[in-house]
């Protein structure tokens, strides 16, 4: 069985295409903006606008829907660990700080090696102070048909 910290990796990285995918589609709109005026221009400001977008793809997405897609495809989800907020999806204060060392690459290696060294081998550092916990979701499926015959309720 994978270690929901190798699932966390691979969510990371699948978030990744996802949000350079996006940067790639605001690129090119830009590009065909600001062409008549200055070809290079965008390319000047990706630098400002990757970590914009970043962070507001994953705090958008961690508040509203409690997982990112990477974590969505490796059935992961953020829930809150506060006391008043037990188990449930977290709020954008809690959102903010556990993605503040996603800006860009070498923040979240410190954020990974700082919560391995402070005790948790799954969560880093952020997502504790931040009172959230990233766990692997429900495998329920109450709501399907059973394929096997003789655990189907409906059997006579």
């Amino acid at each position: 069985m994978v270690s929901v910290f190798k699932k966390r990796v691979l969510a990371y990285i699948a978030d990744y295409f996802v949000v350079s995918a996006i940067m790639w589609i605001i690129a090119e709109l830009l590009y065909i903006i600001v062409f008549p005026f200055s070809a290079f221009f965008v390319y000047e400001y990706m630098i400002i606008l990757a970590p914009i977008i970043g962070l507001a793809y994953f705090i958008l997405l961690e508040k509203k829907l409690g997982t990112t897609v990477g974590k969505h495809l490796l059935f992961l989800k953020v829930l809150s660990t506060d006391s008043y907020n037990y188990n449930n999806k977290i709020s954008y204060k809690q959102s903010v700080i556990r993605n503040l060392s996603k800006i860009y690459w070498i923040p979240i290696i410190f954020d990974i090696l700082i919560g391995r060294f402070t005790g948790s081998s799954n969560e880093r550092i952020l997502g504790r102070l931040s009172h959230s916990e990233v766990v692997l979701e429900d495998m329920q499926y109450s709501n399907k048909v059973s394929l096997n015959p003789e655990l189907s309720e409906d059997n006579d």
